[in-house]
């Protein structure tokens, strides 16, 4: 798979369930939500397994995952390192907030201030992993100023999409969670909508003659520096069909926002469980669009590399 579906799982489940641990240590810690032990239990567990899963995943990426340790080592250079420091960090007072709301029934004093400390902990992580991507030059798609914030956006907004399931499949129904999940959803659309546009339109000054420093005539490729494909070729200069493009673009438009939006609408009428029912396919729909999202993310990026292949 090119690119590599380890890491859009890790990216698509990490920002979920980041997004839904942040919302519930906030909602949480301020007494928003009521500290029910199931809601807690699986809520938590949801998100801590989406984090867990997705951390899980991302190891499968590496040649040598058994080296995967040494990462940490490189937070003072690395915004890879400085996430994986910034999710182990997160699950501590993730934890205590889980205890306290599970085993104790309470989400006051210090269980709040644990949600709180969890909740910053999961907003710094999703920094991180955007800043992994925007901090890249080579890489002119990602490195801009849309990259940092969308993250951001869709964690919060598949965070809040699966906390409004929750929330439905318990009868504990919020309209402000329900408009902020359609506010969050139009809101990652447009952005969406506006990187693309501004990928579409981006002019690379870099060519394969100022990438060799070589001038008076067109620089051209030979033939390739070796036999077979590389890492750089494989899943930073994919080349993806113009048609393709345009009908995944569609497709993760429906998936990840129209539709959601439209479930999510039909839910302000709807009477409990039809509006439970609803409100996790949102969340399966959007789970799925998201995927598409990602693939896509990774797939439309090109490295300056390429331009050492002809490409």
């Amino acid at each position: 798979m090119h690119p590599a579906f380890s890491v859009v799982f890790f990216t698509t489940a990490t920002g979920a369930g980041y997004g839904l641990l942040a919302l519930l240590g906030v909602l949480g810690g301020f007494q928003v939500i009521p500290p029910d032990f199931w809601l807690g239990f699986i809520g938590l567990g949801l998100a801590l397994g989406l984090i867990a899963a997705g951390l899980l995943s991302s190891t499968g990426h590496l040649g040598r995952p058994e080296r995967a340790w040494r990462a940490f080592s490189q937070w003072r250079s690395s915004w890879l390192s400085r996430e994986g420091v910034a999710s182990v960090i997160t699950f501590i007072p993730a934890g205590l907030f889980g205890i306290g709301w599970v085993f104790f029934g309470r989400t006051s004093g210090w269980v709040a201030i644990a949600g709180l400390l969890a909740a910053c902990g999961a907003i710094v992580t999703v920094c991180t992993t955007g800043m992994i991507y925007s901090s890249l030059k080579p890489i002119a798609q990602w490195h801009s100023r849309y990259t940092l914030p969308a993250y951001l956006i869709f964690s919060a907004m598949t965070g809040s999409v699966l906390l409004n399931a929750l929330l439905q499949g318990f009868a504990l129904s919020s309209k402000a969670i329900l408009v902020a999940c359609v506010l969050l959803t139009l809101l990652g659309w447009g952005w969406k909508l506006a990187t693309w546009r501004y990928n579409d339109r981006l002019e690379i000054a870099t060519n394969a003659n100022t990438a060799t420093g070589l001038a008076g005539g067109t620089v051209r490729s030979l033939e390739w520096p070796h036999t077979e494909e590389n890492y750089l070729l494989k899943e930073m200069g994919f080349r993806i069909a113009r048609k393709h493009s345009a009908r995944l673009r569609q497709i993760a438009q429906l998936l990840a926002f129209a539709l959601p939006v439209l479930l999510l609408a039909i839910v302000f009428a709807l009477p409990w469980p039809f509006a439970a029912a609803l409100s996790v396919l949102a969340v399966i729909v959007q789970f799925a669009g998201m995927l598409v999202e990602r693939w896509l993310f990774f797939a439309e990026a090109k490295h300056t590399v390429t331009l050492y292949y002809g490409r």
